[in-house]
C-alpha cells in the first residue's frame, strides 16, 4: 500500500506547496508525561518518529506517556509508531485522523477519515502483537489497488450519494474526490451488521487526534479551500506509550496463541511477509513500476530498477 501512495500523497503535495519536505517539529507543550507538538505541515513520519522517541523516554521514567501532534501530514504506516514502543518492551497505541471519506451510519456524505486505531504489544514470539486497522471496511488505498487491476469492490463497502452500494473501483475513486461516494465504517452500510460500531470508533479517533492538540478535524481536513483550491490538510495524530514494568512487568504480556496451530495473531502475517521480502524484495505490479519509472525520469534521477531487467 505504501508504495502506491508515494506520488499522490507526498510528491504531488510537495510540488503543490501544501506540504513541506523539511519538517519544522516544534514542541508547544511539554510535561513529564505528555507533550503536544506542531509539525508545521512537514513530513508526518518525521514528526511522529520524534514524538514517539520522546514518549518512550518519558514512559521509561514515569510508566505512561501520551503525545499529540497538530498541523501534520500523512504519517505512513501506523503500526510502525506503535511498534517503536513494543520493540522496547512497552505497549504502543496510536491513531490519526484523515481526509473525510467515511459516512456516518445512515448518512451518505463523507465526514470522517478512515482513522486507524493501532496497538502494539510485546510478545515472546519473533514478532510482536500488532493490530493496525482502519475504522472503515476498506481504505482508499485498497480501492486504488482494485482500480489498478480492474476489479470490482465488494458490495456494501462504499455508499453512493443516493444510498446505493457502489462497486466500480475507478468510479468510486472519482466520486470520493467529488464527494459523491463515501466509505462504509467497519460493519458496513446501515446498522444490520453493526456499522455504528465502526462509526463510533472512527469518531473516537477523530476526537483524540484533534481535540488534545487543537488540530483540524472532519471537513476541515478536505485539503481544499472554499474556492476549491488546494490547501494544507493539517492532520492530527495521538500516541500513547505504556511501560508494563510499572504494572506487573513485561513477562505478564508474553502469552500468545500456541505455535502448533495455524491461527494467526495480529502482526504475524506481516512478519512472515517481511521475512520473505527482506531478501527477495517487494513485488511490484506493472502500473506501480511505471509510476516509479515516471518519477525517476521526471526528476532526472540516475537510477536503474531491478525490475527493468526482468
Amino acid at each position: 500500500m505504501g508504495l502506491i501512495t508515494t506520488f499522490p500523497i507526498y510528491l504531488d503535495r510537495i510540488e503543490a506547496g501544501i506540504q513541506n519536505p523539511v519538517t519544522n517539529y516544534e514542541v508547544v507543550k511539554d510535561t513529564p508525561t505528555t507533550l503536544v507538538a506542531d509539525a508545521h505541515n512537514g513530513m508526518g513520519m518525521v514528526a511522529s518518529y520524534k514524538c514517539m522517541t520522546s514518549l518512550i523516554e518519558k514512559a521509561k521514567n514515569y510508566g505512561m506517556a501520551m503525545g499529540a501532534i497538530r498541523n501534520s501530514t500523512h504519517y505512513g504506516i501506523a503500526g510502525y509508531w506503535a511498534s517503536m514502543a513494543s520493540s522496547k518492551g512497552m505497549i504502543g497505541i496510536c491513531g490519526t485522523n484523515a481526509r473525510p471519506s467515511i459516512a456516518p451510519t445512515f448518512g451518505v456524505e463523507n465526514m470522517l477519515g478512515t482513522n486507524p486505531l493501532t496497538f502494539a504489544i510485546p510478545t515472546d514470539e519473533d514478532f510482536d502483537f500488532i493490530l493496525d486497522c482502519a475504522t472503515s471496511i476498506y481504505q482508499r488505498g485498497k480501492i486504488e489497488v482494485y482500480a489498478r487491476i480492474d476489479k470490482d469492490v465488494p458490495a456494501g463497502v462504499v455508499i453512493g450519494a443516493n444510498g446505493e452500494s457502489k462497486t466500480n473501483a475507478k468510479e468510486i475513486l472519482e466520486d470520493l474526490v467529488k464527494g459523491e461516494a463515501a466509505l462504509a465504517p467497519l460493519g458496513g452500510i446501515g446498522e444490520d451488521l453493526a456499522g455504528y460500531k465502526g462509526y463510533g470508533y472512527a469518531t473516537v479517533v477523530e476526537m483524540l487526534s484533534s481535540g488534545l492538540s487543537a488540530a483540524n478535524f472532519m471537513k476541515a481536513l478536505s485539503g481544499k479551500d472554499e474556492q476549491g483550491n488546494k490547501k494544507p490538510i493539517e492532520l492530527g495524530h495521538f500516541f500513547i506509550v505504556i511501560n508494563p514494568e510499572f504494572f506487573m512487568g513485561e513477562e505478564t504480556l508474553r502469552k500468545t496463541t500456541p505455535g502448533a496451530t495455524r491461527i494467526y495473531t495480529a502482526g504475524e502475517k506481516e512478519y512472515l511477509a517481511y521475512m520473505e521480502r527482506k531478501d527477495k524484495g517487494v513485488p511490484l505490479g506493472i502500473s506501480v513500476q511505471k509510476e516509479f519509472l515516471d518519477i525517476r525520469d521526471r526528476y532526472h534521477l540516475d537510477y536503474h530498477f531491478p525490475f527493468e531487467d526482468e
